[in-house]
């Protein structure tokens, strides 16, 4: 089949950048809309198998977008296209089909067009009909309470979705938020690093096993092998990695640290 793709975005030069790629593919033809106005229109008249979109536009955004779609007929599938920002990353998440990060590489973008290949080859008829993009929208609104199945991690422009009991901590350097993932051994060169700030990954992760020991680090209470009193009243924790990281518990963290692990 011919996959009818829309290409939406504000800025002529991701758009033409996306369609030179796209146009490598002999089963895709794309289209282009600079506004979310002109990408409804499309899809209400011409209809569209998948849509690559933007997230940060001017006016109505990607997810105003997205949200609009599902009041088609047959809703097309998406694949967000973005700078990176968190909410992107909270959009894959939630299970929506894939995304993408500026600048796309050709690498990137045939793999997703092959899930896109094997979702309509399972399921010809497929859009968005199954209730993906509802779970979605509910996620962004912040209709589900659940805390993350998987944390989405960076390295070399790829994500990793990685379940929370593989993270070990979290620590900040500079403004990044590295993340120790157990049985890493490029921590040392090429270190993953999480979403946001610590004191969003903190709000996210709220409820779990991490447990924030200071302004700059938050480690898996689960991965916590051994506590030992330091100096001046602070801690350090011993994970249960190879190289039994040491991390220094605040002062101020302390009591509270004892109370989660059952010391006190």
């Amino acid at each position: 089949m011919t996959i009818r793709t829309l290409i939406v975005d504000d800025e002529a030069p991701a758009r033409d950048e996306l369609a030179f790629l796209l146009a490598d593919h002999e089963d895709v033809e794309s289209r282009q809309a600079a506004t979310a106005d002109e990408a409804l229109h499309l899809l209400e008249t011409e209809g569209a198998d998948l849509v690559f979109q933007d997230i940060q536009m001017p006016g109505m955004g990607g997810f105003q977008v997205l949200e609009r779609s599902l009041e088609l007929e047959r809703p097309p599938l998406f694949v967000f296209v973005t700078a990176f920002d968190q909410y992107a990353v909270r959009a894959f998440e939630a299970e929506a089909l894939d995304y993408l990060l500026k600048p796309v590489s050709e690498e990137r973008l045939a793999a997703c067009l092959d899930r896109v290949r094997q979702r309509f080859a399972t399921h010809p008829h497929a859009g968005n009909e199954d209730g993906t993009l509802a779970r979605l929208l509910r996620e962004l609104r912040g209709g589900s309470a659940a805390r993350p199945s998987r944390i989405p991690l960076i390295r070399n422009g790829r994500i990793r979705l990685t379940p929370p009991e593989d993270v070990l901590l979290f620590e900040v350097d500079g403004k990044r938020v590295l993340a120790r993932v157990a049985d890493d051994p490029e921590y040392g060169r090429h270190p993953f690093h999480g979403v946001g700030t610590m004191a969003a990954l903190e709000e996210r992760l709220e409820g779990g096993s991490f447990f924030r020991i200071g302004r700059s680090a938050m480690v898996n209470l689960k991965r916590i092998a051994e506590v030992a009193p330091y100096h001046s009243g602070k801690y350090i924790v011993i994970l249960d990695d190879p190289d039994r990281t040491q991390v220094t518990v605040g002062r101020s963290r302390v009591a509270e640290l004892k109370q989660r692990l059952g010391l006190a």
